[in-house]
């Protein structure tokens, strides 16, 4: 075999190691991390990318009606007849505002609507090929805008990339809450990813106006999207083995539990609704805070402007990091992480339309970006173990909802925002935002009791290790159940054998079977509280405490004893 000159190994030698690393579970997991990690930084730049090309680009290219306003008449001499000239003015580009908030938006609305069926049909299929679908469209929609050169083409490139962000980020999430069950190593690995998300989102801007001012447009696309088809490229290298290895195992998907339906649940819309609240400060202000800053700060420069969200990346990462060293100490009091950065973003939202430099507006902007990474880092992991105690562990329409979450404030957002500062004003805009992030904390109360259950730390069900076979046996007095009806069964085939069928005898047998053994299927008692959790889903934490026993009939522990 050939010899690679460099590392001086074989070829055959060197890619079966390749091959044994990649299928050791532990350096899958940290892989695959990598691998989703890349997908939300290429997606969240993606998204921001634009902010400094495309508006220049659409104006260099002619795509709108213009004219002057405030220009004066001058009348000068031309072949001794005097011809008027327009003097000095400010050139309007026509509907300019309204048509660039919506490709901005267009994304988050296209993902707004494909997330449902996005979450469905990770649910149904897994994670690593609706991920790669997400990543194709995501490499189509950028080389797309490289190529583009007219509105409708790029409205619709920034559409595609909405179709593909609803895919990479989900199954993204939802694959890293598959692969690593245990809450500690799960808040870790969601908190790199959010760092990821919030890294990409903020050097966009500066990376594509740099590259575009030197390079051209289509530059900076071409770099994102190679970086795109290497991702996809080394997503089918690794979940090759893991596919593989599920089909020798036997091991069945379970059907997960639809949108709707968690949707319906009070704890699931309580961690929604406050990912909503925590990204509408931010979705409200980035499209606004430019133009204000320009109109109140006369002596403020272009790229400071372009240049107020990047200090805020490093108050996100210490978020993150604090978030996941206060959840290895206090991990039943996440739902209280979140409530301090929501209300350290309600103060901090007060703060902004009363700074009067760069300098002096950079410490609100962090302060939102820190309580925005607590409120994150604190409330996905908390969604994937909702999933867990309280329904199936598949976590497609779960990670389906924080995604909507996030595209619902980001969809409103750059087109209603300007509208409501011309009509109220950049203060008055200010302070409902921290109004209403502050009326929302004490909603997350509702939260402090959904750690009453802990399940079995190493579950994986979805992957390359087997299901916990504690989860599908069931309990003792279903067992004995169903050797009762198997001894009826029995009586009434003898009877039936002989020639003769006593009914009262039967019906007594199986009356007395029922009567002594009364309970509940897995499926119909998930709790172990004789259906009450069924029945009401609050009593989960409340009711089914009151049990003697420990263990839960779906193997979760009952800490509250």
């Amino acid at each position: 075999m050939a010899i690679i000159p460099i590392l001086n190994e074989d070829t055959a030698v060197l890619w079966q190691r390749i091959n044994e690393k990649v299928e050791e579970p532990r350096s899958q997991r940290r892989i695959i991390l990598i691998i989703v990690c890349v997908a939300l930084l290429l997606d969240n730049m993606l998204y921001m990318v634009i902010v400094p090309i495309i508006p220049d680009y659409l104006r260099d290219i002619g795509a709108w009606t213009t004219h002057l306003e405030g220009a004066d008449i001058e009348y000068r001499n031309v072949s001794n007849k005097f011809v008027p000239f327009r003097v000095g003015g400010i050139t309007v580009y026509e509907g300019e505002d309204t048509a660039v908030g919506m490709l901005f938006a267009s994304k988050a609305f296209v993902q707004l609507f494909i997330n449902p069926f996005s979450g469905h049909i990770i649910d149904r299929i897994g994670y690593d090929i609706p991920m790669m679908i997400g990543l194709t469209i995501m490499f189509i929609s950028t080389a797309v805008f490289a190529c583009g050169q007219s509105y409708g083409i790029l409205f619709l490139a920034r559409s595609l990339q909405g179709v593909g962000s609803a895919f990479a980020d989900t199954s993204g999430l939802a694959m890293i809450a598959d692969r690593f069950t245990e809450e500690q190593e799960r808040q870790k690995a969601l908190g790199i990813a959010l760092a990821f998300i919030s890294f990409g989102s903020l050097v966009a801007p500066p990376f594509g106006g740099t590259l575009y001012q030197i390079a051209g447009k289509e530059v900076p696309f071409i770099i994102l999207s190679l970086v795109c088809l290497l991702d996809a490229i080394m997503l089918k290298f690794v979940m090759r083995p893991v596919r593989q290895q599920m089909k020798e195992s036997g091991v069945e998907r379970p059907t997960g539990t639809p949108i709707h339906t968690l949707l319906m649940d009070p704890y699931i819309a309580c961690c929604a609704g406050a990912l909503v609240m925590a990204n509408v400060s931010l979705a409200f202000l980035e499209p606004t805070i430019s133009l204000w800053m320009e109109n109140t700060m006369p002596d403020i420069e272009e790229w400071q402007m372009g240049l107020i969200w990047l200090p805020a990346f490093f108050p996100h990462v210490l978020g993150v990091y604090t978030t996941i060293k206060l959840a290895d100490k206090y991990p039943r009091y996440m739902w209280m992480i979140a409530a301090v950065g929501l209300a350290i973003e309600g103060v901090c939202s007060f703060m902004v339309p009363f700074a009067e430099s760069f300098w002096f507006l950079i410490l609100p902007i962090s302060g939102i970006c820190f309580g925005i990474a607590l409120v994150d880092t604190s409330l996905l992991p908390t969604l994937g173990y909702l999933v867990d105690v309280r329904y199936v562990s598949v976590y497609g329409s779960i990670y389906a909802i924080a995604d909507i979450s996030y595209s619902l404030a980001y969809a409103i957002g750059p087109i209603i925002a300007g509208g409501i500062v011309e009509t109220i004003g950049f203060f008055t805009l200010n302070i409902c935002i921290g109004i209403s992030n502050l009326c929302y904390v004490p909603v997350l109360s509702l939260l402090r009791n959904i750690y009453d259950y802990k399940p079995f730390e190493g579950e994986n069900i979805l992957m390359t290790e087997q299901p916990n076979k504690r989860l599908f046996q069931p309990p003792d007095n279903s067992y004995k159940q169903q050797t009762q009806q198997q001894k009826t069964n029995s009586i009434v085939n003898q009877n039936i054998s002989s020639g003769f069928v006593d009914n009262n005898q039967t019906q007594q047998l199986t009356a007395s079977s029922a009567q002594q053994h009364k309970s509940y299927t897995i499926a119909e008692d998930p709790w172990g509280d004789g259906g009450a959790a069924k029945r009401n889903p609050f009593l989960a934490g409340g009711e089914a405490n009151t049990r003697s026993d420990t263990m839960c009939s779906n193997g979760y522990v009952n800490q509250s004893q």
